[in-house]
């Protein structure tokens, strides 16, 4: 069984951008062990893999802000990563949550194949458990509905019960004195 691969700190490399998170093509690079120009090129080649919401470009705006923002909260790293940048014609991609797990499906590194295949894992593992999971909440709605037809069972039985619980009527008392 291959050594099981140290997980990074990869949430202080995971900025907010057009509400999403994201991790810079640089960042993600060095977690998959290729250079940042291979990923920007299997971007390129696959583009029908790399939608919108997987992975898009900086605006100069955007770039602008995420500089001052990772100055303001001293994140050096990624400050440095950012500043190389500034004049730059070329801006930089980031890659959201479902980017960089497609990334790691066409980069051809072992850190991405093992990445993959760890996700992989991981997935078929959510859906064990939510089978069984699955499979527990349907035996609960069973049990739940015998006890429902039981509680009516028990109603029914207690409603019948009531008047024989009640006690028996006082006969009628014996009049005293004459009777006409």
């Amino acid at each position: 069984m291959p050594k099981p691969m140290p997980v990074p700190d990869v949430l202080s490399l995971v900025l907010t951008i057009r509400g999403q998170r994201v991790i810079l093509d640089s960042e993600l690079a060095k977690l998959y062990g290729v250079t940042t120009s291979a990923v920007n090129q299997a971007v390129k080649r696959n583009p029908d893999r790399f939608p919108s919401v997987f992975c898009f470009q900086l605006t100069r705006e955007e770039l602008r802000q995420m500089l001052s923002q990772s100055v303001m909260t001293s994140t050096q790293g990624a400050a440095n990563k950012m500043f190389k940048y500034r004049r730059s014609d070329h801006m930089p991609l980031v890659f959201t949550e479902y980017g960089a797990l497609m990334a790691a499906t066409v980069l051809n590194s072992t850190r991405a194949v093992q990445m993959s295949v760890f996700i992989i894992r991981a997935f078929v593992s959510m859906r064990q458990e939510l089978m069984t999971s699955a499979t527990i909440l349907k035996r609960l709605a069973e049990i739940d509905k015998t006890l429902i037809e039981h509680d009516d069972a028990l109603h029914a039985i207690w409603h019948q019960l009531q008047p024989l619980l009640q006690p028996p009527p006082e006969p009628p008392k014996r009049r005293i004195g004459f009777l006409s």
